[in-house]
């Protein structure tokens, strides 16, 4: 019986070793915290040097405060799983570090935080709200508050097919007291509730901490995270908003069902679409034009658009799709002038594996690959065995556009949207009023990255595998380049590994450092910000702090600023005033150095602030933009939108560039018209500026893992500029 003891206690020791194993693996995972707002407001000094540039530039003229309207913290699971080391990333950035970044860092005059809904629950939107809330009271009761801070959330929907695709909005409250503030936010259903929301869709990653140990604990943070999320039931439907229990996690499928609870809610709300041309998440061959009717454009909340983020630009039309959407279903369309789709390329990938090209076995395999990519969408490189992002080349890319988007869809651009009309009413067609705004969508709580190029791996988005063993483990072993492409099912594609589905490698080339949103206030006030932005007196910028004013010189009483929307009787007299930037010195001031301390002023600064010199930038020409609004189905969008319709030239010398014109042609025209201008700098230094680097066929991807440098911020130059909200005449006869 002695060996049977013995047995027995070996097997018992050896299962309590196993436990205590896994617990050190596993266990001690942490709920991830708010921080600790520093409660130190920016010197004074600065906040009137900001003012001060201002009157030098233009005496006299409207005030202008800049600002970054969409800003993520590792509440967010995307942003969470990119703070990881696998991704080369640099740990949580909680909502404390948004405030800090917002004062000291970039020097905002206002920021908001838009987590995804569908990652935050209870706890953590309670935790966004009271940290919204200690950033506002660092500077309470001054005069002219260092920085004002707005609590939002984004609405993140996902579609699969063009007709189920909405795409995804920020939503931001005036004030930031509870009684003001919804009770929970708005999410939607469907892929990204998943994925935000069950760890049983990233099951991939729960063996990483064995393979980090002992570095694991942010994957064992991130477990419980996504844990966490998954614990609260989804709010019953059928009630009115405020009478949902608290702890549940409400949802709205559409946008007209986002918009109603909204409304029930009953308080100072916009919704703000955004991303509407990136290829990372839209379906191929999307277009906007549902999102005309007036059940699904709500012109009370719905009065600003994105045109301009760390994602790139969506302003720009062009002609070209990803795909042809026709009975059948998706069709590739043959390359024109500047464009070819990525479904094409893969069938040029395959035809390049023939031995023989010319062959009808060949010819065969091109067709399969081209459908086969077409059957998966978004994922569709997958379907090439052997592929790698070179080879692609710049499929699906704008290539004549300023920073354009990845993957562009152009049916989504902010300029297709004015143009196209929605003929439910055929006598009184449809369009959409919205006003520009820019900013950041950056995922590591720093509000405004754009004030100087620099960091890419931590001022972007652009993340990777910082070796070739985590990158195997992301991406999977993508075999040999085989002749013949894989027919996936999405079952069958569901078993890749997620990063590589999302062609993260890829992505990486288009991520810069991010826009801004600037208002002309009253005064420097929450109340003065949003009274801006509801009437759309708003413009974004790139990056750089352009001073911009677009103004109707002949209004019906007197001048009238960018967003107006009026009858006009005359012929329309415009004026626009510019002023560029200034150039930025090296490192903070001596004052954020001292209230930051070195550790945190390297942790969310990098070591660089918003450090204005004396000297701005120059603006070299106003590029006019005039669109005419599509009055029949028949009129191509195309041939309604004149870009640039006029360019003018600024003089050398002056600060501020003034300018005027008018439109003769107004009256003649007889139809609604909208104006807007980009005010355009003299070119700079910028962060991934060159995309996927491409000449004569070959092409250098920027990665955001170890294939590219971490020191190479894959700088080139480019024009950065400022695009003011459009003026909207309605159609007049000039005497």
């Amino acid at each position: 019986m002695a060996w049977w003891k013995k047995g027995c206690l070996s097997v018992v020791l050896g299962l309590v070793l196993l436990v205590l194993a896994f617990w050190i693996v596993y266990g001690g995972a942490k709920e991830q915290l708010d921080g600790q707002v520093v409660p130190t407001p920016l010197d004074a000094a600065h906040v009137s040097a900001r003012a001060a540039g201002q009157e030098r530039a233009a005496p006299g003229a409207n005030r202008i405060l800049f600002g970054d309207l969409h800003v993520h913290t590792t509440l967010s699971v995307d942003a969470f799983m990119w703070s990881l080391p696998l991704m080369g990333g640099e740990g949580v950035h909680p909502p404390a570090d948004a405030c800090d970044f917002a004062r000291f860092c970039s020097q905002l005059d206002f920021y908001a935080l838009t987590d995804h809904a569908e990652a935050l629950n209870p706890r953590t939107w309670e935790m966004t709200r009271e940290s919204v809330r200690q950033c506002n009271a660092v500077a309470d009761g001054a005069e002219q508050p260092d920085v004002i801070a707005f609590t939002g959330f984004e609405w993140t929907q996902v579609g699969l097919t063009p007709e189920a695709h909405f795409g995804h909005k920020n939503v931001l409250f005036k004030y930031d007291s509870d009684d003001q503030l919804p009770a929970r936010p708005i999410a939607a259903p469907g892929i990204t509730t998943r994925a935000f929301s069950k760890l049983s869709a990233l099951w991939p990653l729960l063996t990483i901490p064995i393979r980090a140990f002992p570095e694991q604990q942010g994957y064992l943070d991130f477990a419980r995270h996504i844990r966490e999320n998954g614990r609260y039931p989804v709010c019953p439907e059928g009630y009115d908003s405020k009478e949902l229990p608290a702890n549940c996690r409400e949802r709205a499928a559409t946008p007209d069902v986002l918009f109603r609870k909204l409304h029930e809610w009953g308080l100072d709300t916009l919704v703000i679409p955004h991303g509407t041309t990136w290829g990372f998440y839209t379906p191929l061959g999307y277009t906007w034009d549902k999102q005309l009717r007036a059940d699904l454009d709500d012109a009370e909340l719905q009065r600003l658009v994105e045109v301009f983020s760390g994602h790139g630009n969506s302003e720009e039309y062009r002609d070209f799709r990803s795909a042809e959407v026709t009975e059948d279903g998706l069709e590739c369309p043959e390359p024109v002038d500047g464009y070819h789709a990525c479904c094409w390329r893969a069938g040029e990938i395959i035809r390049a594996r023939c031995e023989d090209p010319a062959s009808e076995v060949c010819e065969a395999r091109v067709r399969k690959a081209r459908a086969d990519y077409l059957r998966v969408g978004l994922a569709g490189h997958v379907t090439l065995p052997g592929e790698d992002v070179p080879d692609w080349q710049d499929c699906g890319q704008c290539t004549d556009c300023y920073l354009p988007a990845y993957q562009y869809r152009p049916g989504g651009s902010v300029q297709y949207m004015l143009a196209k009309g929605d003929f439910e009413e055929p006598e009184e067609p449809r369009h959409t009023t919205m006003g520009f705004i820019a900013s950041s969508d950056n995922h590591t709580a720093r509000p405004g990255t754009g004030y100087k190029e620099f960091g890419r791996l931590r001022m972007t988005e652009a993340r990777g595998a910082p070796s070739e063993s985590w990158r195997a483990s992301m991406f999977g072993d993508r075999g040999k380049p085989d002749p013949e492409s894989v027919s996936y099912t999405i079952d069958g594609l569901m078993e890749r590994p997620p990063f590589e589905l999302m062609w993260m490698e890829r992505q990486a080339s288009f991520f810069i450092t991010g826009g801004l949103v600037a208002v002309h206030a009253a005064e420097r006030t929450r109340e003065a910000i949003w009274e801006a932005m509801e009437s759309r007196n708003v413009y974004g910028t790139s990056g750089d702090r352009i001073l911009l004013w677009f103004d109707l010189q002949n209004g019906p009483n007197g001048p009238l600023p960018m967003g107006s929307e009026l009858e006009l009787d005359a012929v329309p007299k415009f004026q626009v005033r510019a002023a560029g930037s200034f150039e930025q010195k090296p490192g903070c001031p001596p004052d954020v150095i001292q209230a930051l301390g070195e550790e945190r002023l390297q942790n969310i600064c990098a070591g660089e602030c918003y450090h204005p010199g004396d000297r701005r930038r120059r603006i070299t020409r106003i590029e006019v933009i005039r669109i005419l609004r599509q009055q029949a189905e028949t009129e191509s969008v195309g041939d309604l939108i004149e870009d640039p319709w006029r360019t003018i030239p600024c003089p050398d010398g002056p600060e501020l560039c003034v300018v005027e014109f008018e439109d003769p042609e107004y009256a003649e025209l007889g139809r609604d018209l909208v104006y807007y201008v980009r005010a355009i700098q003299e070119p700079t230094e910028t962060v991934n500026a060159g995309g996927l680097r491409c000449a004569d066929g070959a092409c250098e991807p920027c990665y955001g893992n170890f294939r590219t440098s971490t020191e190479d911020d894959c700088l080139a130059d480019a024009e950065e500029r400022a695009w003011s909200s459009p003026i909207f005449l309605k159609a007049g006869s000039a005497p």
